[in-house]
């Protein structure tokens, strides 16, 4: 240690002055996390004084200030200035001081490591980095794979030069710092040998909605650069915060395969220190992380977020020698953990024309413009104010103009890549990862960039009518009836996690099923015996990445399940178990190798007949595995599961009798059984039903249908269709009545309370114990039910 250089042990966070920010962070994990099982690779930090020693020695402190003046007297260009000031520094010579400390510790670090030349990375930490209101993070460079003194001397005169580059000058003028206060330190750091391997990206908080629940884990092939800069589409994966610290359950709420099409390596001799390569096939076709892994960087995430205390932006690698896990940096997320958690914003849309294009959404907003396709960052002049950017990938080097964007759109990228990162700092929508949009999409073509509708974000043709709302979560009444929430998508869901719901009322499997998963579960099940080529073809794209076809829809449907659990944890979540009727299954992949005809599918082979049919039985298995596995090695035991379109109290035996062949037992670790009550049979005969299930839910829209005998997707029996109906309205009364008078909770699933208030009192005089509706309208409807619990 000298007034020169620090090793990272010997700092602490307070050491910002010093170190800057990324410096500063490192030695505090190495010096505090280390025993907690954080592993950082070791190195030194030069410090600012050796930085200002460099600026003396070579006068280059009239240099900086001379040309700053110029640029703000419009005298000289930004290009001009920061070119000026970056050969300044890449001609100067180093203070014999401070070179000598570098050497030196340079060779003491190859002692530490048992090697005469280590490999290292050379990361630029800037002394205002990483504060609360100003993340400079990827305004300076990074050099990896830098081998020797001399070349570490060259990497650290050019890490130095870096912090005149034209975004970092653009960075500082725009947050207001100044120009000469501003220094720079250098980490130097053991090289882990994730070229080998794999790395990342991590947040201790979900990026797109601030839900401090989830730790959001990135990761590719290679050193993470390509995952930073959104040069790749990365595996993506999610960990429920408060199982993570349990090892005998993996909580891992969603888990995405990313394209993973190039991979960051160490270059040869004679070449570039690093180069991209294409990955291969087989690394396309699995994840980069183990389950196991995700879970040991989840709880890194977790320690190193409850000792900082607050939210943490972290990269990480795994070393392809020793399979060890490392942290690279770590430091404040600045954007969702800044928001308001008082209000919600919410946006609709009305699309003006058809779907163009999907990818990841990051953010939850919308915006419309005019598409302005931009290259390279050499053309970034030809911006048009108010366009949506529509580019490859982007780099810091493009924050100029994506500030002035209504929204951006990437061919690649995952959600902790530059683009994403920036836009969700300047509050724009924006879609990365959608694989071909500047090929699809055309300069100056009308378009609507949605991101309000989950973790996909949708591309319309046209200028549509966007709609938003800012929601208060202040002075939301309390109601004796539980409020609770209909839900769908697990992406979606998360976007509602702040609202304080009672629970989940009905969570649909059905769309997990269609839009997740896709394929039709026997279709899965036969996967290796289909004679149909093409659709054994679509089913392998699919599983890739799990080890057999079950795998895919078992994991696949536990995981989304488990996210909408893991949100209102430990509030009840009711899973309704599939509902698809056999018109609906056709859809699916394989779906009409399957499937019969039916003349009427809406009261033929759907809910509980199908699930103990010899036809569906054994795909039904799937559907009990994926809950025995949300349940159990997740620990979701707030999950209720409720079967759907249950004919009669006979049917209702022969499906417990099938759960239970499968693992799920009434009663057996807690579970609970319930059952919909949207046929007037379920009503009459509600007593024998009382016998067979824990609770009821009103499906109001099959009761409606059924009582009436009125089809409720037809146009023209619209007016006929009315939950209000005389005998809807006894059906309800008695279906309530019953239930509690065998001590059974019930519930209802619809919008009638949100619609009419005058429902809502109905219900609420009935002695209902729970409303379920959609989470745009919870607020109306906890006030009409507390305006009638006034009476």
């Amino acid at each position: 240690m000298s007034a020169n250089l620090i090793w990272f042990e010997a700092l602490k966070r307070e050491d910002v002055a010093l170190v800057g920010g990324k410096n500063a962070s490192l030695g505090e994990m190495i010096s505090t996390l280390g025993p907690k099982g954080i592993r950082v690779p070791t190195g030194f930090a030069t410090t600012s004084d050796a930085y200002r020693a460099f600026v003396a020695e070579n006068d280059l402190g009239p240099v900086i200030a001379d040309h700053v003046a110029a640029l703000e007297a419009g005298r000289m260009t930004l290009a001009e200035v920061g070119t000026a000031l970056r050969h300044a520094f890449e001609r100067g010579h180093w203070p014999k001081a401070v070179e000598a400390d570098i050497r030196t510790a340079y060779r003491e670090l190859g002692e530490r490591l048992g090697q005469a030349a280590p490999s290292v990375a050379v990361r630029s930490s800037a002394t205002a980095e990483d504060l609360p209101d100003a993340s400079f993070a990827g305004q300076q460079e990074t050099f990896l794979n830098i081998t020797g003194e001399d070349a570490l001397i060259t990497a650290c005169r050019r890490c130095y030069a870096s912090l005149f580059t034209d975004r970092a000058i653009s960075y500082r003028r725009v947050q207001g710092f100044d120009h000469s206060e501003v220094a720079l330190s250098v980490g130097v750091q053991m090289m882990v040998r994730s070229d080998m391997s794999s790395s990342g990206v991590m947040f201790s908080i979900d990026t797109e909605t601030g839900c401090d629940r989830f730790v959001l884990i990135t990761g590719a092939w290679g050193l993470g650069e390509n995952v930073v800069q959104g040069a790749v589409d990365p595996d993506e994966f999610m960990v429920f915060k408060p199982f993570a610290g349990d090892v005998d359950l993996s909580p891992i709420v969603a888990k995405d395969l990313g394209a993973k099409e190039v991979k960051m390596i160490y270059g040869s001799k004679g070449e570039p220190q690093t180069r991209n390569v294409p990955t291969s096939k087989a690394e396309r076709a699995r994840f980069t992380l183990s389950d196991a892994e995700v879970l040991e960087l989840a709880r890194m995430a977790i320690t190193i977020e409850d000792h900082y205390g607050l939210p943490m932006d972290m990269e990480w690698a795994k070393d392809g020698i020793t399979g060890a896990l490392y942290i690279v940096q770590a430091r404040p997320e600045t954007v969702q953990s800044r928001k308001s958690s008082h209000v919600l914003q919410s946006y609709s849309v009305k699309p003006a024309g058809p779907k163009v294009l999907e990818g990841l959404s990051v953010g939850n907003a919308a915006a419309a413009g005019r598409a302005c396709l931009i290259h390279s960052a050499a053309d970034i002049d030809k911006f048009v104010d108010g366009a949506v950017l529509v580019t490859s990938i982007t780099d810091p080097d493009w924050v100029p103009i994506m500030k002035r964007a209504a929204a951006i759109v990437t061919d690649h990228g995952g959600r902790t890549s530059h683009a994403a990162i920036v836009s969700r700092e300047l509050g724009l929508p924006a879609i990365v990862g959608t694989g071909d949009a500047t090929h699809v999409l055309h300069d100056g073509q009308d378009l609507t960039v949605s991101c309000a509708e989950g973790d996909k974000g949708t591309i319309y043709d046209g200028i549509g009518e966007i709609t938003t709302e800012d929601i208060s979560l202040d002075d939301i009444p309390e109601t004796q009836t539980r409020v609770m929430l209909n839900v769908a998508d697990p992406s979606a869901a998360t976007r509602w996690w702040r609202l304080p719901a009672a629970g989940v009322g009905l969570a649909r499997m059905e769309f997990l099923i269609s839009n997740v998963i896709k394929a039709h579960p026997l279709a899965l099940l036969d996967h290796d015996t289909l004679t149909d080529e093409g659709v054994k073809a679509e089913l392998t794209t699919l599983i890739r990445g799990y080890d057999s076809p079950t795998d895919y829809f078992i994991e696949t449907l536990a995981r989304g399940l488990g996210r909408i659990a893991a949100i209102w944890y430990p509030e009840p979540v009711i899973i309704r178990l599939s509902d698809f009727k056999s018109n609906e299954y056709a859809e699916l992949l394989g779906g009409t190798l399957y499937e019969p005809e039916e003349e009427n599918p809406m009261i033929g082979l759907r809910g509980a007949a199908r699930y103990y049919s010899e036809f569906y039985e054994r795909a039904f298995a799937l559907e009990c595995r994926a809950i025995l596995r949300l349940r159990g090695e997740m620990g979701f035991d707030n999950a209720i599961v409720m079967v759907p379109f249950c004919r009669s109290p006979e049917e209702a035996d022969r499906v417990a009798e099938v759960m239970a062949r499968y693992g799920l037992e009434r009663g057996k670790d807690g579970l609970q059984l319930y059952v919909m009550t949207e046929i007037p049979s379920n009503v009459i005969r509600a007593e024998e039903f009382a016998a067979r299930f824990d609770g009821f839910s009103i499906g109001s829209n099959d009761l409606t249908q059924l009582t009436l005998g009125v089809d409720r997707d037809s146009g023209e029996l619209a007016h006929v269709f009315r939950e209000r109906d005389p005998a809807v309205l006894w059906m309800i009364r008695e279906a309530i009545a019953r239930a509690k008078a065998a001590g059974r909770k019930i519930g209802l699933c619809g919008q009638a309370p949100s619609n009419d208030p005058a429902f809502a009192r109905l219900l609420v005089e009935a002695g209902i114990d729970t409303i379920s509706v959609t989470p745009d309208s919870f607020l109306d409807v906890k006030r009409n039910v507390a305006e009638a619990e006034r009476g």
